[in-house]
């Protein structure tokens, strides 16, 4: 039998493909080790930042400084009526933080005065807090303003084209219609998008209609590269390249946009070659090369779900799509496969990081977007069209400004109708680590074409592990104490069900408080007990929150002796009728909660008359003083938790402070930190 011929110099055959696997391969590990590696490495401490030797203060928190940067961004609200803005410095980045909302624009020379502080780290996992969210932004102090001056005020036409895009727009259709039209072409990170239209496209599982990505470049490529059909070549390219710059511009160098815009010039390139592109292959390249120039974005949340999406498409939905087109019923329209397969692998494929970071998964995304998908494109494609005229032709914008904003309510009418839904956010809470690796291997082996029916099988068992395991978690018994500056609360949870404690009655807590229950898979509270004298500032969030609230409305306790709340296996019963001191019971575990000094003293007057109720663990609100501290237990696994005291001094002082060594048994959050105990 003749050998098969080989040309001289090329590799046998057979051994191109695994080569080309094999160099992939190892660039994919070393590029993914050395973003792991920037990721988590410790980040330098606060008192490390270069803002701090400014004006020759370093390491001096709370001193009154002056600096002087640029603006990052125009002013942005922060609640409370107050703003903040980002200021670039000649060494370093820091927030301002305005008591009023001034007209303060990005690429503005400012110079603030005011006084310099650390912003507070999330005292839990799941809460959000301003240290993670600036560290992400690249600064690690906030300046609290007592006095702004605008040094000058420089041209900045790509941040004065957005802003006026945005407003025009918004000032003819309104704030919702315009605002989603702004969005379409400029991205809902750069636009002033009413919160109840974010929340409505987050529970109808269409965020990323607003979001500026691939879908958006590809639409509008695909307007502009038919006009440049019959040009040459480079002219062509020309053209192509100036809209994907253009689309940057617009909206940013995000992490999404960057994956689109690399990913849609390799694609371009390659066609313009006479090849034929690998989509897949083209994503990885993009994906590799980013994070070899910016390795942190490996934890951006956006860039994760940016390129899980589109491996979903170039993957998951072709298969998908043609196992819809067996099993549909013959008289379904050949589109349906097509339109469903899009959307259901996609979220298939991004539910572990749906879960890992939000905990809580749009039930109704796929129908969602089967409804609206017909529409965004044209939707999309209008609002680019009158974000050039409201450049080019002004004019012009009110006629034909009407029929798109119809368009916009339409879309705008659907997805409020869908988040409308019952459970449209199914609050699953956010599984462990191990648990999403877990579930994002099952989905994997499920999802991959051609695979073995055996390791089907093991992806489907995986599913099955992980889906006990979390019901497992979130049905055990936990207490759970949060503090932060003088919030505290206590997050008690009974066989899937929980109910809340808190000291404090403001906004903030409510905020917070809503955050805990969407991790930890929680719809509502049983019940919420206020311990504040106050009256709740936003009495609707707690409401919303719990099947009961019961709170002070003169100043008095909540609960008074006799009284008590519960439901099966979570009761709060008052300790005393002239303190807010409560016995908490969770499951068969008991603690006492003593949120002041008060209530301490009502506890120690009932142990003296021998009717003081039996714990296994104590709350203290407060850092005890030393001659306290000997009334309470400190041994015989009994359990003292304190809400912001530093042993060796704090709150109490040197003297009178917990101090030194922490007896067995207690533990301290800290100023802004957690703890908590599982059973059962």
């Amino acid at each position: 039998m003749p050998a098969t011929p080989v040309l001289q110099g090329s590799p046998p055959p057979g051994r191109g493909p695994w080569l080309r696997r094999l160099v992939w391969g190892a660039l994919l590990a070393l590029v993914v080790v050395r973003a792991l590696w920037v990721v988590a490495l410790p980040s330098p401490p606060a008192a490390a930042d270069p803002v701090w030797s400014l004006n020759g203060r370093a390491g001096a928190p709370g001193a009154v400084v002056t600096l002087r940067g640029r603006a990052l961004s125009d002013a942005l609200p922060a609640g409370g009526g107050q703003c903040r803005a980002l200021l670039q410095l000649p060494v370093g980045r820091t927030e301002l933080r305005l008591p009023a909302c001034e007209p303060l624009q990005e690429g503005w020379r400012l110079e603030a005065r005011g006084r310099l502080r650390q912003p507070q780290p999330a005292p839990h996992p799941l809460l959000a807090g301003p240290a993670e969210r600036l560290r992400r932004a690249g600064a690690a102090t906030q300046l609290q303003v007592e006095e702004l001056v605008v040094l000058s005020r420089p041209a900045t036409p790509v941040a004065d084209l957005r802003r006026a895009l945005a407003q025009r727009l918004v000032a003819g259709a309104g704030s919702e219609r315009g605002g989603v039209l702004a969005a379409l072409v400029l991205g809902s990170a750069r636009v002033p998008l009413p919160d109840t239209v974010r929340q409505a496209f987050r529970a109808a599982g269409l965020s990323h209609a607003l979001a500026a990505s691939g879908f958006h470049l590809s639409v509008l490529l695909g307007a502009v590269l038919p006009l440049g059909r019959r040009l040459p070549r480079w002219p062509r390219l020309a053209l192509a390249l100036g809209a994907m710059a253009l689309f940057v511009l617009l909206a940013g160098p995000q992490p999404s946009v960057l994956r689109a815009v690399l990913m849609g010039g390799l694609a371009l390139a390659v066609l313009e070659c006479g090849q034929q592109g690998r989509p897949f292959g083209i994503l990885m390249a993009s994906a590799l090369l980013l994070l070899l120039l910016q390795p942190a974005w490996l934890a951006d949340v956006g860039f994760q779900l940016s390129v899980v999406a589109t491996a979903a498409l170039v993957v998951a939905a072709p298969p998908l799509e043609q196992a819809l087109r067996r099993r549909l019923p013959r008289r379904c329209p050949a589109w349906l496969a097509a339109s469903m397969a899009v959307p259901l692998a996609a979220s298939l494929w991004t539910l572990p990081l749906q879960l890992f970071h939000f905990g809580v998964v749009p039930l109704y995304a796929v129908p969602a977007n089967l409804l609206v998908a017909p529409l965004l494109t044209p939707l999309t494609l209008g609002a680019m069209a009158l974000a050039l005229l409201a450049v080019l032709l002004p004019g012009l914008l009110p006629l034909l400004l009407p029929p798109v904003a119809w368009l916009a309510g339409l879309v705008l009418a659907i997805v409020k109708a869908v988040a409308a839904w019952p459970l449209a956010q199914w609050q699953l809470g956010r599984p462990t680590p191990l648990l999403v690796l877990l579930l994002a291997l099952g989905l994997l082996g499920l999802g991959l074409p051609r695979l073995a029916r055996g390791w089907r099988r093991l992806a489907l068992a995986l599913l099955v592990l992980v889906a006990l395991g979390h019901v497992a978690l979130l049905r055990g018994d936990q207490l759970l104490l949060v503090h932060q500056g003088s919030r505290d609360l206590l997050l008690a949870r009974h066989q899937g069900r929980a109910a809340l404690v808190s000291a404090q009655a403001d906004g903030l807590s409510c905020s917070q408080a809503r955050q805990l229950a969407t991790g930890f898979g929680v719809a509502r509270f049983d019940w919420v007990l206020l311990l504040d004298p106050l009256p709740a500032a936003e009495p609707a969030c707690w409401q919303a929150q719990a099947g009961l609230v019961l709170a002070s409305e003169d100043g008095s306790p909540p609960l008074r002796q006799g009284q008590w709340l519960g439901s099966p296996g979570l009761v709060a019963e008052a300790l005393s009728g002239d303190s807010r001191g409560v016995r908490l019971l969770v499951g068969s575990r008991r603690w006492l909660l003593l949120p002041d000094r008060q209530a301490l003293w009502a506890w120690q007057q009932l142990a003296g008359e021998g009717s003081a109720p039996a714990g296994e663990g104590v709350w203290l609100g407060f850092p005890p003083r030393r001659a306290e501290r000997r009334t309470l237990p400190a041994g015989n696994g009994q359990a003292v938790w304190l809400s912001g005291g530093q042993p060796g001094g704090g709150e109490a002082g040197a003297g009178d402070a917990v101090g030194g060594r922490l007896p067995p048994g207690w533990a301290t959050t800290g100023a802004s930190g957690s703890l908590q105990q599982g059973w059962g």
